[in-house]
């Protein structure tokens, strides 16, 4: 780039492209909004139907293309923004230095070169001539060195500050060149296909556009304010609020699994972002998949050893098991957990449903899930429920109908709104028996929940308090636990089910009020006694202790469920119960007889 050219760029012109581009975004954001929240969740709730599915279908196609226009557009305005920052600093230097050279009675030419007049050296019987020089960008120690020296030898003291100036000047035009040939080709690769559907390629490409964004802004990223460093919620929260809207839109164009990871944030905000990354994951997987071949369809044969024929893999499948299988499954699992979070937005309106929320979202290691049924941060109630042993992304499905069932349950108790959260935020055990009797995947996973809580404190937009209470079921009691063990649980209510203990002895330790811990155990469930020595309480009174048992000092609510997982099925006194502590309605709640005293036992 020459002088000419950088003196002739404005940087408000691209920033008010920028801001062009920001609005488009905000005009499909607001328009998916409105698809997603008003339109499809009102043809879900009012009609059915084979004509109300198509139509759902389509709106559901449409909302994705504006979905896809929003990330992109927001991604153009952020490079944009980021482009003119570069050049425009690279302008703001060669601006100085002419400055600096005209004040020393330096002439510098349209290529950079620059001219200075005679002068003298302190002593020097006359001037020595005038000349002009060409500077060089960057240079070397052994370069720098002989050019000091020359500077040294020669007799013309201006000759010294025309050479500073002359490299000045190159290193910003050069700084202004790199730029620009560092943006054209991220800005060219920032365009759609010619067609009217927004495809897993697309996504996927996405993606890769937001990384060659992200690392071609790194200096304009590094200008905006960054996020606290270990920051608590409400630090997050008022980093977030004092971002202007234009550095919003960088965070979330280029770093939406961060800002989507922090507690704190607005639901809303928490949401646009880790949908991004949903999406664009879920594209990229999708591809990653199709690329794999299929297993073989032989999988099995026989072979005869001795008296009996014997049933073993294929020479076929065993070759495609070793090249591919562990992509292969780990793949699945992943889009098996996507597909359930986007099934969810999906019945969003059905049988009263509220929209969902994606309070946090990744598919790394086993995954991790945060999934809200209504606005947390206006809810009248919350419900935090924390699941247990075998958890991951691929099995979220089960989890989320859980508190879907909690959320109508609650909401049926018309105690105010509700707001029921899947949090799947740590580090699940994912073998009952060689993971689960083990305590350091819940000492791990509890500071991240009560982070999680206390973030829902800072994100609140609604002028009172929650009514809050944290839901545990097997393993996840045991989180809950510790966490309360560890800090302060920022609960009122704490829900147990199918429990194989706590880490503490006494409901009392559960940092809630007291008579606000509720147990449930349902029949044929194994789990509280199987677990009992490895998770239970123990102090100075007795051996370990078990949430359900007398000492422990729980509410025991009714269940008239059995086995370890239906403590949530519908149109059960189990999930009614739940419901009722969610809504704030304890007094309502059934809670089986006390047991009949031994005669003799203390």
């Amino acid at each position: 780039m020459d002088i000419k050219t950088l003196q002739a760029f404005r940087q408000s012109e691209y920033e008010e492209a920028a801001d062009g581009y920001r609005a488009v975004a905000d005009m499909a954001r607001t328009a998916k909004d409105t698809l997603d929240g008003r339109i499809s969740m009102g043809v879900s709730a009012r009609l059915q139907g084979e004509a109300a599915s198509t139509a759902l279908d389509e709106l559901k196609s449409l909302s994705g293309n504006f979905h896809y226009t929003q990330v992109e557009c927001g991604l153009v305005s952020t490079a944009l923004n980021a482009f003119a920052f570069d050049v425009g600093a690279a302008k703001r230097r060669l601006d100085v230095a002419l400055a600096d050279a005209q004040a020393a009675g330096c002439t510098v030419n349209p290529d950079g070169s620059v001219a200075f007049p005679a002068g003298a050296k302190p002593g020097a019987e006359k001037a020595a001539e005038g000349g002009t020089v060409t500077g060089s960008a960057g240079g070397t120690a052994t370069s720098d060195a002989i050019e000091r020296q020359a500077i040294n030898i020669h007799p013309n003291p201006n000759y010294g500050k025309a050479i500073e100036f002359a490299n000045r000047i190159a290193d910003a035009l050069r700084e202004a060149s790199d730029a620009d040939a560092k943006w054209a080709p991220k800005l060219r690769a920032l365009k759609a296909d010619d067609d009217l559907m927004v495809s897993d390629a697309d996504w996927a490409d996405a993606q890769s556009d937001m990384a060659g964004v992200e690392q071609a802004g790194a200096a304009y990223r590094g200008s905006l304010p960054q996020p606290p460093k270990d920051g608590t919620p409400k630090d997050n929260a008022a980093w977030w609020k004092g971002l202007t809207a234009e550095q919003q839109e960088a965070w979330l164009s280029l770093r939406p699994a961060a800002t989507g990871a922090l507690d704190g944030l607005p639901a809303t905000v928490r949401d646009e972002a880790n949908r991004t990354v949903l999406a664009e994951r879920r594209g990229q997987y999708q591809l990653e998949l199709a690329s794999i071949p299929e297993p073989p369809r032989n999988e099995w044969t026989w072979i005869t050893t001795g008296r009996a024929p014997v049933r073993v893999h294929t020479d076929e499948y065993m070759e495609w098991h070793r090249a591919y299988n562990d992509r292969y499954e780990r793949l699945n699992n992943s889009l098996r957990g996507m597909n359930a979070i986007q099934a969810r937005f999906d019945r969003s309106g059905e049988r009263g449903l509220p929209e969902a929320y994606l309070l946090g979202f990744s598919a790394e290691g086993n995954g991790r899930a945060i999934v809200a049924n209504g606005n947390p941060d206006t809810a009248d109630h919350q419900a935090v429920f924390v699941p247990g042993t075998t958890s991951n992304l691929g099995s979220i499905n089960g989890h989320i109908n859980r508190m879907e069932n909690v959320w109508r349950a609650a909401e049926g108790a018309n105690n105010g709104s509700v707001s029921t959260i899947t949090w799947l935020g740590y580090d699940a055990p994912q073998d009952i028996v060689k993971d689960s009797p083990f305590s350091h995947y819940a000492d791990d996973g509890a500071p991240a929940y009560n982070r999680f809580l206390d973030g829902l404190d800072a994100s609140r937009t609604s002028e009172t308090d929650p009514h809050r209470t944290a839901i545990g079921h097997s393993y996840g009691t045991t989180v809950i636990g510790s966490a309360a063990r560890q800090g302060d649980l920022n609960a009122d209510d704490v829900v147990l089910a199918g429990s194989p203990g706590v880490q503490v002895p006494k409901a009392e330790q559960l940092d809630v009020p007291k008579g606000h811990v509720w147990n449930q155990e349902a029949d044929g469930d194994i789990v509280p006694d199987v677990g009992r020595f490895g998770h239970g309480g123990t102090d100075w009174d007795g051996p370990w202790t078990n949430p359900s048992d007398e000492r422990f000092g729980a509410n025991q609510m009714t269940t008239d469920t059995s086995g370890h997982s239906d403590y949530w099925k519908e149109n059960t006194r189990s999930l009614k119960n739940q419901g009722l502590v969610v809504a704030g309605k304890q007094d309502e709640v059934h809670l089986k007889p006390p047991p009949n005293p031994t005669p003799g036992v203390r």
